[in-house]
């Protein structure tokens, strides 16, 4: 094992505590108070939701760590547990609350994440499966939660347009739902609750007793029996957690099988072997890669078909074209290579492959190690603004399935040529290596150093050698704190934090799952030539 592979493993090691973390929240004590209630833990939920021995994939799991709430300052996985998985041979999406983690109330972070999941169903043509388990919004941070667009109704908002286009929204309660709760049992198509276990209402016991005097009981006043045999409001009751799991994979059973809109060839495994990902990726993010290597230890039978291989070396060439496949759908892909710094040669030759890829109406996969676009009167004089702005131009547009893997350095408008989160990829994917920010924290240190500089110089109190070095170090751990792939999961900037050997099964999960849907005629705005 080569000293590469070793300190790579151990950053995913650490990777995986933190999933541990968000997997475990309240520990084996918490699992058993779900057991006294006739509950289980929702991924084995999950687990018995989908086919017998195919992969949950698990999205943004380290969401909600670090957010220092009001009085609560982690929220384990936000809160929810969401993710793709087959459900009688369909890609579906599920949503789970996860009560473990403060009743399953809603936090910022917690709607951040359940809409995310709404939007890649909706975008990739998705059936919803919601388990329904929740206190409702966090009442302290009410007005970050519930008024506005992206709040708490807009959830529900997502499941009635959804439903209008055929996505089927199916809902399982297994616990409370409260107040605007409520709706995700509702506004289903079709709704399950459980006997002594669901329970859903607008108001409960304790707001119904003060705004009427009425005392009722939860299960009297919006239990099982009650939605599914006088209110309407559910469809189906069922007695335990294991019943209702079985029947939303009877509701699920006639769904049209879904088809893959695009050739998919027999998928072979890459020459190179399964490590070789841990060999060819330095251990410095700011260090350049070799992407012809990378691309080989990805790719069905390692090849890569590059385009445009000799155009401008040494500048175009710091950004590869061309196509691999993975488990045998192709894939137009950008990759860094190099220093992986955009000059106007490869900016113009990526805008060039984006369209390229449209009119053939092949998914595009953008490998991101770029620590920007690069400046000076030269590159402003040759266009590196008009030709940076032709591939963003490009990005924006593109009809076909676009994902994003960080690999390295994710800076400046580099994130943005290269299809980051503002450019609403399907899937964006960051590893360990990742480290996306304005820019590195040895530039923003320099940068904001210059400045703290001149104003101390101009009070006539010139900066020490000591606050000098001071003053850099924090703006460097701060910048390369907030860049590291840990803060911006739990920020929701990506989609998963993935280890090396995970790459191809989720890079071919996140092509498939976006083929579902067919790729509609290409459209671009004006270019500037």
């Amino acid at each position: 094992m080569t000293d590469n592979q070793n300190f790579w493993e151990d950053r995913e090691k650490e990777l995986e505590t933190m999933r541990e973390k968000a997997a475990w929240p309240g520990g084996q004590k918490a699992v058993d108070n779900l057991a006294k209630r006739g509950k289980r833990p929702v991924r084995e939920l999950i687990t018995d939701l989908i086919d017998p021995d195919t992969p949950f994939f698990e999205l943004s799991m380290l969401a909600g760590f670090g957010m220092g709430y009001p009085g609560v300052e982690d929220v384990p996985c936000a809160g929810i547990v969401t993710g793709i998985g087959k459900i009688h041979g369909n890609w579906t999406m599920i949503m789970a609350n996860d009560s473990r983690v403060k009743a399953g109330t809603y936090f910022p972070i917690t709607l951040k994440k359940h809409m995310r999941a709404q939007a890649i169903a909706e975008n990739c043509g998705l059936n919803c499966v919601y388990i329904a388990d929740s206190g409702g919004v966090f009442l302290p941070m009410q007005a970050d939660v519930f008024p506005d667009d992206q709040h708490f109704g807009s959830i529900f908002y997502n499941m009635a347009r959804m439903s209008a286009k055929g996505l089927r929204q199916v809902t399982l309660s297994t616990g409370g739902n409260t107040a605007g709760g409520a709706y995700i049992v509702f506004m289903a198509c079709e709704s399950i609750m459980i006997d002594k276990q669901s329970f859903s209402f607008l108001g409960g016991p304790p707001l119904v007793k003060m705004a009427t005097g009425e005392e009722i009981s939860a299960e009297d006043l919006g239990g099982a029996r009650v939605h599914t045999q006088v209110s309407g409001g559910a469809d189906h009751m069922c007695t335990d957690q294991g019943q209702a799991i079985a029947r939303v994979r009877e509701l699920l059973s006639l769904t049209r099988p879904q088809t893959i809109h695009l050739h998919r060839y027999a998928a072979k495994k890459p020459k190179t072997g399964s490590s070789a990902v841990y060999d060819v990726l330095p251990a410095s993010p700011h260090h350049g890669i070799k992407g012809h290597a990378f691309l080989q230890a990805i790719a069905d039978d390692s090849e890569f078909i590059e385009v445009k291989k000799n155009f401008a070396p040494g500048r175009g060439t710091n950004i590869l074209t061309g196509k691999i496949r993975i488990k045998g759908l192709p894939a137009g892909v950008i990759c860094s290579n190099g220093a992986g710094i955009i000059f106007h040669e490869a900016a113009k030759k990526v805008a060039e492959w984006v369209v390229r890829c449209s009119y053939e109406k092949i998914p595009l996969l953008f490998i991101q190690s770029a620590p920007g676009y690069m400046v000076g009167s030269e590159s402003e004089h040759a266009g590196i603004g008009k030709y940076g702005a032709d591939m963003v131009r490009a990005v924006s547009c593109a009809q076909v399935p676009r994902i994003q893997l960080v690999i390295g350095p994710d800076n400046g408008a580099a994130n943005y040529g290269m299809c980051g989160r503002a450019y609403r990829p399907n899937f964006l994917f960051s590893t360990m290596r990742a480290r996306t920010g304005v820019m590195s924290g040895k530039s923003a240190g320099g940068v904001l150093l210059s400045i703290e500089q001149a104003k101390r110089k101009a009070t006539g109190n010139p900066m020490t050698p000591d606050e000098i070095a001071a003053f850099q170090q924090k703006m460097i751990d701060k910048y390369e704190g907030e860049a590291h792939p840990f803060f911006c999961a739990s920020r929701l900037f990506n989609d998963r934090v993935l280890k090396f050997h995970e790459i191809r099964d989720w890079l071919a999960m996140a092509l498939e799952v976006s083929l579902v849907r067919p790729i509609p005629d290409p459209s671009f705005g004006n270019f500037r030539f």
